[in-house]
């Protein structure tokens, strides 16, 4: 089946993280990766399952021992011939393997070279060690995080590693390759998942620059878990939905089929009505178990779906009919997206 990346040719230096799991992607809508991986060594850090792990998905894996002459004229030969290369190594590294930008960009004017760190490949800090929360937290997300009585709640690793680094890598390299298009010359990409975090939340900086944001206040807005009818509430059962009805016309929804006094739509943005909203909602939600509510508010605009495992996800019946989850090696995993015509 033809993909919409067949025929790109990729060179990913193996690595953990963000820069693999954007190789993963980009195989998976068929560009052509080959993997190096340093010759001998043995996995001291998340031995996952080969058959099941993104990092290596969909890869030609190339063992090569860059410190020999041989093998490095091999990296060489094969970037020479790639459309991207992508590594994810501290700043420096790169350069004393004789595989850096200035080299590479040589021996191949049309090369996209993609570079992933989490503080970036200049400033103070670019040369230090660090994992998801720390670049989340020196960009101003984390602390935005979490309810109002806890600290800053990590959101997995899904904001830093993923968000900021893989999506916005990904974002580079096709925007590079479009202007590959227009100029015939391939380019750096330094991205920092510092800063590709730090956009993601533009539009929260937005809302603070307007004043609909309480910046240093975790937990006390519209989005963080402040706001009552943007909530997840527990149900009969230990279960739990999401509630998110920010509209008026959707608040109605909610107000209806939970059968509460419909003069509560009148003062769904009063926050001195916030609080006793709360418990109102608390107490309602307890009264059905999780399923019983999904099948209340089914065909209902209110905005409230079952909060479900992955394991439920993957067989809920809209998934299911999207195909939205793959089976891989026997097991369950998330499909390719988005889709193509």
């Amino acid at each position: 089946m033809s993909k919409p990346l067949n025929g790109l040719k990729l060179v990913e230096m193996a690595g953990l993280g963000p820069a693999p799991f954007a190789c993963y992607l980009l195989a998976g809508l068929g560009a052509e990766v080959t993997r190096i991986e340093a010759k001998g060594r043995s996995a001291v850090f998340l031995p996952l399952d080969p058959q099941t792990n993104p990092d290596v998905l969909y890869r030609n894996i190339c063992e090569l021992d860059l410190k020999s002459d041989e093998d490095r004229n091999a990296a060489l030969a094969l970037i020479q011939e790639a459309d991207v290369l992508v590594e994810g190594f501290r700043p420096g590294v790169m350069e004393r393997l004789g595989l850096g930008p200035d080299e590479m960009l040589q021996a191949n004017p049309r090369l996209i070279y993609a570079r992933m760190t989490g503080y970036g490949q200049s400033g103070p800090m670019s040369d230090r060690a660090g994992h998801d929360l720390n670049y989340i937290s020196m960009s101003g997300v984390l602390s935005m995080i979490g309810r109002k009585d806890s600290g800053p709640v990590p959101p997995l690793n899904l904001v830093g590693d993923y968000g900021g680094g893989t999506m916005v890598l990904i974002m580079g390299i096709l925007s590079a390759l479009y202007a590959r298009e227009q100029t015939g010359k391939g380019q750096v990409i330094d991205t920092s998942m510092v800063e590709g975090s730090a956009m993601l939340a533009t539009p929260i900086f937005s809302f603070m620059a307007s004043g609909m944001w309480r910046g240093g206040e975790r937990g006390q807005n519209l989005l963080d878990t402040g706001c009552p009818f943007y909530d997840t509430y527990e149900t009969a059962d230990g279960r739990h939905v999401a509630v998110a009805p920010l509209e008026p016309q959707f608040f109605a929804a909610l107000i209806e089929g939970l059968d509460l006094d419909r003069g509560w739509t009148q003062k769904q943005y009063d926050r001195e009505c916030w609080d006793e909203l709360r418990d109102l909602l608390k107490a309602t939600f307890l009264t059905k178990s999780r399923d019983e509510w999904a099948a209340v508010f089914a065909a209902s605009d209110a905005c409230v779906t079952p909060v479900l495992t992955p394991q439920e996800a993957a067989i809920h019946k809209h998934n299911t009919a999207r195909q939205s989850f793959d089976t891989v090696a026997g097991h369950i995993m998330p499909g390719l997206a988005p889709k193509f015509s």
